[in-house]
C-alpha cells in the first residue's frame, strides 16, 4: 500500500473516532505530547487567509523567524482562516495559496490546529473539516469543537460563530453554511453541556478555551454579548485560565475584574484595524495593539508565560500567570 493511501486511511479513522464522540454527546479529545519536561510552546494567530496579502505574507515570515528560536509544539489559529468566503470547495486552490504556500518555515511545520471564523462559515465550512485537506498538507487539524489533552494542559476548542444571532437574523448578502448546527438551540445546548462537563471532569493543572469570537474586546466588534451571557458563566465556574480568540483585527490582553481569567485575542496575522479602540476601564485594558502580530504561549508546570509579537518580531507585551489565583504579575 502507498504511503498517501495509508496516510488517507490513518486520516479517515481519526476522523470517524471523532464522529462517534460527538454522537455520543461529548468532545472528541487528542493526545498531544509535550517536551520531555512536560512543557509546550505554542504560537498563537487568527484571521490570516488573505493569498499572502494585507502583510500576510512578510508575518508569515516574521513567525517562521520568531519561532525558529523557540522549538514550537504546535500552531492554534483562532479562525477566519480563509478570506472573505471560506473555501469554495475541497479543491479550492485558496488552501494551497493562503495557507501552504504561504507558511514555509521549517519551524511552521508543526500541527495546526484550527477552529472556524465566521467567514469560513460563508464558504463550503464542511470542506475545511475534510480529510482531503489534511493528506494534502498533514499541518491541517480543523474541527469545530474539540479538546487537546497535553497532560499539564488541556485546550478546549468551541465553535463560536452559531452562538451569534445576526448571522441568523441579519445575514446581509453573505450565505452561511450551517449543515451540521440546525436547529441552532439543540447545537447550542449540546455544545454548552459538553463544554461544561469537560471542564468539570478535566484534571488538568491548566484549561485553556480558544474560540474564534471574543468575549471581551476593546476593538471593531467589541463584546459578544451571547458569550458573555451563555459561555463566560462556565469558563468562570470551572477555573478556566484563558480564553483565546480571534475576529478583532488586532492583539489584546483584558483582565476580569472578577475572576483569574484572562482574555486574549490574537488576530491579527493578515489585515488589521487600525484606529478601533474603546474600553471603559483602563485598569482592566494590560495592553492593546491595532497592528499585524502574533501571540506564543510558554506552558510549564509552574506558569504560563505569553508574548504578543509585531510583524517586525519585537516583544510588545508580556505577561504571566501562575496557578494560584492571586499571584498574576506582569514580567
Amino acid at each position: 500500500m502507498l504511503r498517501e493511501d495509508r496516510m488517507m486511511m490513518r486520516i479517515v479513522m481519526i476522523l470517524v473516532i471523532a464522529v462517534i464522540d460527538v454522537s455520543n454527546g461529548e468532545f472528541p479529545r487528542f493526545q498531544q505530547p509535550t517536551k520531555a519536561d512536560g512543557s509546550l510552546q505554542v504560537l498563537v494567530v487568527g484571521d490570516w487567509g488573505r493569498k499572502g496579502h494585507y502583510n500576510q505574507s512578510q508575518l508569515a515570515h516574521q513567525m517562521g523567524v520568531t519561532t525558529d528560536k523557540m522549538d514550537i509544539d504546535f500552531v492554534i489559529s483562532t479562525g477566519d482562516n480563509f478570506y472573505d468566503d471560506g473555501l469554495i470547495h475541497v479543491n479550492d486552490p485558496a488552501f494551497h495559496q493562503s495557507f501552504t504556500h504561504i507558511y514555509t518555515a521549517p519551524s511552521l511545520q508543526k500541527t495546526w490546529y484550527n477552529v472556524l471564523g465566521n467567514h469560513d462559515y460563508r464558504g463550503d465550512a464542511l470542506a475545511q473539516l475534510s480529510p482531503v485537506l489534511q493528506a494534502r498538507d498533514n499541518r491541517w487539524f480543523c474541527m469545530k469543537s474539540f479538546i487537546l489533552d497535553a497532560d499539564i494542559v488541556e485546550f478546549f476548542f468551541i465553535d463560536t460563530t452559531p452562538f451569534q444571532d445576526k448571522y441568523f437574523t441579519k445575514p446581509k448578502d453573505h450565505v452561511y453554511d450551517w449543515r451540521g448546527v440546525l436547529p441552532r438551540e439543540k447545537y447550542l445546548s449540546t455544545l454548552l453541556q459538553d463544554l461544561e462537563s469537560a471542564l468539570i471532569e478535566s484534571k488538568a493543572k491548566w484549561k485553556l478555551v480558544i474560540g474564534h469570537h471574543t468575549i471581551k474586546s476593546a476593538s471593531d466588534h467589541g463584546n459578544t454579548q451571547e458569550l458573555i451571557d451563555k459561555v463566560l458563566p462556565i469558563l468562570e465556574a470551572n477555573g478556566v485560565d484563558l480564553y483565546i480568540n480571534g475576529h478583532d483585527h488586532c492583539l489584546q490582553h483584558i483582565a476580569s475584574p472578577d475572576s483569574p481569567l484572562q482574555f486574549l485575542t490574537s488576530g491579527g496575522g493578515s489585515k488589521a484595524w487600525r484606529g478601533v479602540y474603546e474600553w471603559p476601564n483602563p485598569k482592566e485594558m494590560k495592553f492593546f495593539y491595532d497592528g499585524q502580530g502574533f501571540m506564543t504561549l510558554d506552558i510549564t508546570h509552574h506558569q504560563i508565560s505569553f508574548n504578543f509579537y509585531d510583524i517586525f518580531g519585537s516583544i510588545l507585551h508580556k505577561w504571566s500567570v501562575r496557578p494560584q489565583p492571586s499571584i498574576i504579575s506582569a514580567i
